[in-house]
C-alpha cells in the first residue's frame, strides 16, 4: 500500500449553485475496494444540471462522474478482480450496478434497477468520498475500471468518457458501418466524439449541424473527419441534408444537442427510409412540438434512446486515445484547478463572457 494523507480536499455541493471546499477524512479500504488519487475529472453538461439543481440530487454531495486517477490503495481481492495494483492509472466508469437484477443479468448493467452514479451519492452514504471533484475518490467493490496508458497527458486521457459516448451512441447502438451516411446534430464534445467514432467505423459520409456560434466546433468537426457541416441558423437543415444525400436522407442520425427540441423533429425528417435514429440529448422533460409519429411509421425508422456508456464504448475510446492517430487533444480547451470547479461548470455553460469551452476538466494538481 502507498502512503496517502489522512484527509482530502473535496468540493462539496451543499445547495443549488453552491460549492464549498471541505477537508474530508480518507476512509479505510476493505479487501474488495480501492482508493484512487484523482488526476483529472471531466466536466459535462450534466455537471451543470446538477450544479443548477435541475437533477435534484441529494445534498451535500461531491460532484464529478468522469474520473481518471492513480490507484493509491487497493484491497487484495479488488486487485485480483480488477487486475490492477497501486500505481496503475485507471479510468472509472460512471455507474455502479448491483450485478444481479434482471437488466444486469441480461447484459444491460447500465440500466441496473438500483444503479448509482458516483457524483449523485451523498456524503451521508458511507464512506462518503464518492464524486471526483476531490483529490481522492473511493472505488466501490462493484466499480468498473479500465487501465489507461500513464504516458498520455491527463487532460487528453480523461476524454475517455465523451469518446466512449461517441462510440456507443454513434456506432454501437445504430450499428454504423462502412457505406453509411451519418448526421450528427450538435457539435459539442459528444458530437465531436461521434465524428471520431463514426470515422473509425468506416462511415462513408459524416454530416454535422450546429449554430452560427458553433463555428469553431464545426471547424474542428471537419478536422476530425466530417465531410460537411451545416449552420442551422443560416441553412435549412432538412433541405441541405437531402441535397447532400441525393434526396435519400441519412442512414444514421444522432441527436446529441441539449434542451432544444427541434432537433428531434429534424432527426425524423432527415432520416432515410429504414434509417436509425439515436436520441441522446436530454430536453428537460418537455413535450416535442411538431413531432409527427406517422413519419416514423411510414419510413419504418428505428428510434432509440441512449443513456450512459458501457464497457465496450469505453474500451474503444481508450484504444483510440492510446493509438495517437487522431488529434483529439484539440477538443480540450480548458484546465481548471479543483477549487475553481464552479468556474469550470459556468464556463462550459457559457455563463462566462468571452469564454467558449468544448471539453474542460478539473486537475487537482493544478491548485
Amino acid at each position: 500500500m502507498s502512503q496517502v494523507p489522512r484527509k482530502t480536499l473535496a468540493m462539496v455541493q451543499t445547495a443549488p449553485r453552491k460549492l464549498e471546499a471541505r477537508d474530508l477524512p480518507i476512509p479505510d479500504i476493505g479487501d474488495d475496494a480501492g482508493l484512487i488519487r484523482i488526476e483529472a475529472c471531466g466536466i459535462c453538461g450534466s455537471d451543470y444540471e446538477q450544479y443548477e439543481g435541475a437533477l435534484r440530487t441529494p445534498m451535500p454531495v461531491i460532484p464529478g462522474h468522469e474520473p481518471l486517477g492513480i490507484v493509491a490503495k487497493i484491497g487484495d481481492a479488488a486487485a485480483r478482480r480488477w487486475g490492477i495494483d497501486v500505481g496503475d492509472r485507471v479510468a472509472v466508469e460512471t455507474m455502479i450496478s448491483c450485478r444481479f437484477c434482471a437488466p444486469c443479468l441480461g447484459g444491460r448493467y447500465h440500466l441496473c434497477d438500483s444503479r448509482r452514479i458516483y457524483s449523485y451519492i451523498p456524503l451521508s452514504d458511507e464512506p462518503g468520498l464518492w464524486g471526483a471533484y476531490a483529490e481522492y475518490m473511493y472505488l466501490d467493490p462493484n466499480a468498473v475500471v479500465h487501465r489507461l496508458d500513464p504516458s498520455i497527458p491527463a487532460a487528453t486521457a480523461v476524454m475517455f468518457n465523451p469518446l466512449g459516448a461517441g462510440f456507443r451512441w454513434g456506432v454501437e447502438m445504430p450499428r454504423t458501418g462502412p457505406g453509411d451516411t451519418v448526421l450528427i446534430l450538435g457539435p459539442g464534445q459528444r458530437g465531436l466524439s461521434c465524428v471520431l467514432a463514426c470515422r473509425a467505423a468506416g462511415a462513408a459520409k459524416i454530416l454535422v449541424s450546429g449554430l452560427a456560434a458553433d463555428a469553431p466546433k464545426l471547424a474542428l468537426a471537419r478536422e476530425f473527419g466530417a465531410d460537411h457541416c451545416i449552420d442551422v441558423e443560416n441553412e435549412n437543415l432538412v433541405e441541405r441534408v437531402r441535397e447532400l444525400t441525393a434526396g435519400r436522407g441519412a442512414d444514421v442520425v444522432v441527436d446529441v444537442s441539449s434542451y432544444s427540441t427541434e432537433p428531434v423533429v429534424q432527426a425524423i425528417d432527415c432520416a432515410a427510409v429504414g434509417g436509425r435514429v439515436v436520441l441522446a440529448g436530454v430536453k428537460g422533460f418537455v413535450p416535442i412540438p411538431g413531432l409527427i409519429s406517422d413519419k416514423i411509421v411510414i419510413k419504418e425508422i428505428e428510434l432509440k434512446g441512449a443513456i450512459g456508456v458501457t464497457s465496450s464504448g469505453y474500451a474503444n475510446a481508450i484504444r483510440l486515445i492510446e493509438s495517437g492517430r487522431h488529434p483529439i487533444e484539440k477538443m480540450h480547451t480548458h484546465d481548471f484547478g479543483l477549487r475553481d470547479a464552479e468556474l469550470a461548470i459556468r464556463t462550459l455553460a457559457r455563463e462566462i463572457p468571452g469564454e467558449a469551452s468544448i471539453h474542460s476538466c478539473l486537475l487537482p494538481g493544478k491548485d
